[in-house]
């Protein structure tokens, strides 16, 4: 199977810019230690773009994004950052 993924390509004098799944749903839950993120399809391919986004070249290291349950994820999820490095 072939997915075609659109991105937004980086921009300095904008930052990143995230294209977020139409009705997406993610949770991010702590279960004996170990992490579980859930998400139904549309959660799925918008972690991928966003993952995807943050690999480009032109992203400085350092970037990231922070997701919770004020900003993203489902009620009751523990905050998820996701950053880029070396």
């Amino acid at each position: 199977m072939k997915q075609e993924i659109e991105i937004i390509q980086y921009d300095e004098n904008i930052g990143i810019q995230f294209n977020w799944e139409e009705n997406f749903a993610i949770e991010v839950k702590n279960e004996g230690g170990e992490v579980i993120i859930s998400a139904n399809s549309e959660g799925l391919l918008s972690l991928a773009k966003h993952l995807l986004t943050l690999a480009q070249n032109e992203v400085p290291v350092g970037a990231h994004i922070h997701l919770d349950e004020y900003n993203s994820l489902e009620e009751g999820s523990i905050g998820l950052i996701i950053e880029k490095r070396n």
